[in-house]
């Protein structure tokens, strides 16, 4: 752009010398004409003069100017966000001065900011990372630029994999206003939201799995049933299991004596289902501990033994030593998954302790021959067992939920099952 134009300080500048400059020319020029000068020494004592002017005059804009360019230049750090750049005056005091440290103060307070804004950014990533529900950032140019964790329990692998992926790439989509994911729209309910870091508009997606919201509505339904059914049926039950041992003191028939044992027993068997399943509604009392898997390996091994798996062979193994977690009932949850696999005429099962970062992980792996139907494993009373109760999921299910983890059973490709759980991790205290 020419810095000339008719609106343009350096113009005003120019334009003003010249005329001053003329001016004082002229004023000489008819001052040495009145005494007498010739109008050799005249063309030379003005030329002098018009020299003078000129480099004064030079010093002047050129000083004026760059006392401006350097306020420029401040003024590009300040939108850069380079704050420890200063312009310095050439003037100490006067308005110049003022310009530059009004300047100079500004930056000190956007600095401040700044580094109050990046301390807060880093506490929403710091959090970011510590939910366990899947949360995207994805940058102004629409690129993923970071995740949490949770985000391999979308895509099974962690986000650096996916750095700079597109949304189609995650299959993601925007849809009237809304995002959604292509093919698990039916478990994932996506939330948004917009903030800016490093001077750009980023986007925030937060995954909620609806399965888990559901599953809850669902589980308060089963509490009130569950309490409902406990009260009627121990109300009916407990008198008729002791009129029963009444009448069985009484009667001297055999046949009638067996047939109230029979009641008797069956009663005593209703009640002890109804304590059984009522425990799965309930919130237990946990105590979680630092768990050395060494020694619960040692004991699990000591609870089957080969009689007890017909012959199914047991194997633990582990890459880490602690887990976090109420043994009493993580005991109890892997004593049921080993008993489903050797009901299921599983040959094998190989329990593996691993740990990540931020979890704990427990798979267990049969060569059974795994479920027809998954979708149902985890609802109570659903059991595919000729004589099950279906309570033995639901159970591990509650109690890993319990722990704050989650807990997963596929079929395997070719035969069995594995579950997995993922329980939250503490580093042991030394």
């Amino acid at each position: 752009m020419n810095n000339y134009n008719a609106n343009s300080l350096e113009r005003f500048l120019t334009l003003r010398f010249i005329v001053l400059a003329l001016i004082i020319l002229l004023l000489c020029g008819v001052l040495l004409v009145k005494y007498s000068w010739s109008n050799w020494d005249i063309a030379i004592i003005l030329s002098v003069i018009a020299a003078a002017l000129l480099l004064l005059m030079r010093q002047i804009y050129t000083t004026i100017l760059s006392s401006l360019r350097r306020g420029l230049l401040h003024i590009e750090a300040i939108r850069v966000e380079d704050f420890n750049q200063y312009a310095k005056s050439d003037f100490k005091q006067g308005r110049v001065a003022e310009f530059h440290q009004q300047l100079k103060e500004l930056s000190l307070s956007l600095s401040s900011q700044k580094s109050r804004y990046d301390q807060h950014a880093f506490l929403v990533y710091q959090l970011i990372d510590q939910l366990n529900t899947p949360i995207l950032v994805f940058n102004q140019k629409n690129k993923l630029s970071y995740a949490n964790g949770a985000f391999s329990r979308l895509y099974g692998q962690p986000w650096q994999m996916y750095r700079h992926a597109s949304p189609k790439l995650l299959g993601l989509k925007y849809r009237n206003n809304q995002w959604m994911m292509t093919d698990k729209a039916k478990h994932w309910q996506i939330s948004q939201s917009e903030f800016i870091d490093d001077g750009q508009t980023h986007q925030l997606l937060v995954f909620t799995n609806i399965e888990s919201v559901l599953r809850a509505g669902q589980q308060a339904a089963w509490q009130q049933l569950v309490r409902v059914m406990a009260h009627e049926i121990r109300n009916s039950l407990t008198p008729v299991s002791s009129l029963a041992e009444s009448l069985s003191e009484r009667v001297e028939n055999k046949r009638d004596q067996q047939a109230l044992a029979l009641i008797s027993e069956r009663c005593d068997h209703l009640q002890d289902f109804i304590s059984r399943y009522s425990c799965l509604s309930q919130q237990v009392a946990l105590s979680p501990e630092q768990i050395n898997i060494e020694q619960l390996s040692s004991r699990m091994h000591g609870l089957f033994d080969s009689d007890k798996l017909n012959d199914m062979v047991l194997t633990i193994d582990a890459t880490t030593q602690w887990l976090w977690a109420d043994q009493t009932f993580l005991e109890q949850v892997l004593i049921n998954l080993i008993k489903n696999a050797n009901e299921a005429q599983a040959s094998s099962v190989k329990v593996l302790f691993s740990a990540t970062t931020k979890h704990s992980e427990i798979s267990v792996t049969d060569d059974g021959h795994g479920f027809a139907n998954l979708d149902n494993l985890f609802v109570p009373l659903f059991t595919t067992k000729n004589e099950g109760q279906g309570i033995g999921l639901s159970f591990c299910r509650n109690i890993v939920e319990q722990h704050n983890g989650t807990i997963e059973l596929v079929n395997n490709e070719k035969q069995g099952v594995t579950v997995t759980i993922l329980l939250p991790i503490k580093s042991v205290q030394t």
